[in-house]
């Protein structure tokens, strides 16, 4: 409870009409100069980029840092580290930049 008497939440709630779009809004805020550069955000989604292992180590330290600023926590079970590619929002990135999704592509091959 606020010191005003109210009630406030401290995690984002599911079912809330503009949850997303507000925890979009406090990424923005969370994360300005990273994101874009070294880092990309949607919804709940999170993906730090790198070319090599000493800028990935020096992005999340920068990205744990922010974190820490501002409180947040991350859950260890959804969290990898070091992955050269991956799927992301139903892409499959690489460091070659978006190819194409093996998944998706099996329908064509079949």
């Amino acid at each position: 409870m606020a010191p005003s008497g109210n009630y406030y939440y401290n995690v984002m709630p599911f079912g809330l009409k503009n949850a997303g779009t507000t925890y979009q809004r406090m990424m923005n805020k969370v994360f300005p100069g990273e994101i874009g550069d070294m880092l990309e955000v949607y919804m709940d989604d999170m993906i730090v980029k790198f070319r090599d292992e000493i800028d990935h180590t020096a992005h999340l330290c920068k990205v744990f840092e922010q974190a820490r600023k501002y409180k947040m926590r991350f859950n260890p079970e959804k969290c990898i580290f070091g992955v050269r590619a991956g799927k992301f929002l139903g892409f499959y990135l690489t460091e070659r930049g978006i190819e194409a999704n093996p998944d998706k592509c099996r329908a064509f091959t079949e």
